[in-house]
């Protein structure tokens, strides 16, 4: 089936178990999906923008309650919708980082952490995660200590990861917002893994920012994520413009210049809005979740050499395997090399694996229903008896 000029309709949700794991949580809602088609025109949210001409002020439809109702949700008092959340660390960035100022990230920060810092010319200083692959509040502490030793000055912005995506573990966040702020060093919560597919109470945590990503977590199209704040840093974040022309004395009205006046028109919105009853509820569901996880990787564990890298029991639904003593083995001496892996899951249709992996790759199990989870255990099972592997009865 085609969509028009050649592009084939995409139906690996409709056909397969998606496992990719970025994309698990960000699976549009069938209300989504009719949201997108009856707002797909470019600047359809649009239609009864009034004074004050603001996206966060539109009424219908109901975008003004949309964010009021997303800052109650995280617990913190105001939100912006962002063009994901990459867009949300460069606006929080822009705003407290000038050149050579120190910046805290982690060793397991994305890299989009790093641009934010790097285009407002700010200086990374990862705090070091444990053996356990773990960020903890000591660790933060030792580093901001070397870092006023080496620059003479304090970090001016955190930004820490509430779940990674390298290893997808749970970090104290609230213990390390504890230590950033002895030092009066605002913290950002990157939520791209939790704002959407488990609770998240900003306030609880400590932060002064959240951060989440629609498209990642929150059941919506791409672009799109949000940026929460504290009724502290609302002024400095959210501040208005006061630019004026030099020849026009033109003058800009309310608009933010960190977000460049407006951000999502159309259907990344309005699907974002569409999803959010069928988020906030799924996040209380969060232990089924990890029960579900658990069936696979006690299926995964039972094939011998096979190591789950992540911190185990898991906490989150993200989890990095290494299967160098186990799929890799086979992959040493099959035609297919690695390929043999992921083609024999497709086969099963099971979809979301990095062609050619068998070493140490990663897979999301969040949204499966307890059946797909057992059926995915089952295959990774029958695929290591197929290739001649011990499984563990």
């Amino acid at each position: 089936m085609k969509c028009g000029n050649g592009i084939e309709a995409r139906q690996v949700n409709e056909l397969f178990i998606n496992i990719d794991p970025i994309q698990a949580g960000g699976r549009l809602t069938g209300d989504a999906i009719k949201a997108v088609i009856a707002y797909g025109d470019g600047y359809s949210v649009c239609d009864n923008c009034r004074k004050p001409n603001r996206l966060d002020c539109i009424a219908k439809p109901p975008i003004a309650e949309f964010h009021k109702d997303v800052a109650a949700w995280l617990n913190m008092d105001t939100a912006r919708v962002m063009p994901g959340a990459r867009r949300g660390f460069q606006a929080v960035a822009h705003t407290y980082v000038n050149k050579g100022d120190p910046v805290l990230l982690t060793s397991l920060s994305h890299y989009t952490e790093f641009l934010a810092v790097e285009g407002a010319q700010g200086v990374a200083c990862e705090i070091p995660a444990d053996n356990r692959h773990i960020v903890t509040p000591e660790a933060t502490a030792v580093k901001i200590e070397e870092i006023r030793k080496k620059y003479g000055k304090d970090p001016v912005l955190a930004l820490i990861d509430h779940v990674d995506y390298q290893f997808g573990n749970l970090h104290d966040v609230d213990g390390i917002a504890k230590v950033a702020h002895q030092y009066d060093i605002p913290v950002l919560c990157n939520g791209a893994y939790t704002v959407g597919t488990m609770p998240v109470d900003g306030k609880a945590l400590g932060v002064d920012f959240v951060v989440g990503s629609g498209h990642k977590s929150m059941a919506s199209p791409a672009p799109s994520g949000v940026l929460a704040t504290t009724a502290e840093r609302e002024t400095e974040i959210f501040r208005t413009t006061a630019i004026e022309g030099d020849v026009t004395g033109r003058k800009f009205g309310i608009k933010e210049p960190e977000l460049m006046g407006c951000t999502l028109m159309g259907a990344t919105l309005v699907g974002m809005m569409a999803s959010f009853p069928h988020v906030k509820e799924r996040v209380k569901h969060f232990d089924r979740e990890l029960q579900n996880n658990r069936i696979v990787l006690e299926a995964l564990l039972s094939i011998e050499g096979t190591k789950i890298l992540s911190e185990y029991p898991r906490k989150h639904t993200l989890t990095r395997v290494d299967t160098t003593g186990s799929f890799d083995r086979v992959a040493e001496t099959h035609k297919k090399k690695g390929f043999y892996f992921s083609s024999a899951l497709t086969d099963k249709g099971i979809f979301g694996l990095i062609p050619g992996a068998t070493r140490i790759w990663k897979f999301n199990t969040y949204g499966m229903t307890e059946k797909q989870a057992r059926y995915l255990a089952e295959s990774f099972v029958a695929v290591a008896r197929e290739n001649g592997l011990t499984v563990a009865p």
